[in-house]
């Protein structure tokens, strides 16, 4: 098979998975809680060395979310935590006080740094994520009822078409 075929199955592929997924079951809150929580978790997934991934599970459970949508979401945060990162600390250093050190006399000063920038990248990541998850449900929500909105028209104006 040639390489231009198998990059038209793959692309066939992701978009057969992305209607999958628009037309899940569940509806709209579901789709949009699903990547919520893939997108809060992966706010503090680094700094955890990707322990927090197991989060999504049990989290999808609870709030009844899509575990499709949460990879999605997941991925997503991917994408975009490296400039969130920066947002991460700098929202953990105004959050904790301003004297918070990692003191463990057994481990040199550098492990203790590099512990306390893993301690402001997971507070200020659980902050950042929360906020972002919360801001991003009602838009996903909204576009993917109007999508299901939009192909209910264009499915009953086919049948009318045929029909009449």
């Amino acid at each position: 098979m040639n390489p231009k075929n198998r990059f038209r199955k793959l692309w066939r592929y992701m978009k057969f998975q992305y209607y999958k997924l628009l037309r899940a079951p569940g509806g709209a809150a579901v789709i949009a809680m699903g990547f919520a929580v893939g997108l809060f978790v992966e706010m503090f997934n680094l700094p955890t060395y990707g322990t927090s991934f197991l989060l999504i599970f049990p989290l999808n459970f609870v709030l009844r979310g899509s575990l499709a949508a949460a990879l999605v979401g997941f991925v997503f945060g991917k994408i975009i935590y490296v400039p969130m990162s920066f947002l991460n600390a700098y929202v953990a250093g105004a959050v904790l006080p301003s004297n918070f050190s990692v003191q463990l006399s057994f481990l040199p000063g550098w492990i203790n740094r590099a512990l306390l920038l893993n301690l402001k990248l997971i507070v200020g990541g659980v902050i950042d994520g929360a906020l972002l998850a919360l801001l991003l449900y009602f838009p996903i929500r909204y576009s993917v009822n109007a999508f299901k909105r939009k192909r209910k028209e264009n499915r009953k104006l086919r049948r009318m078409s045929v029909g009449g």
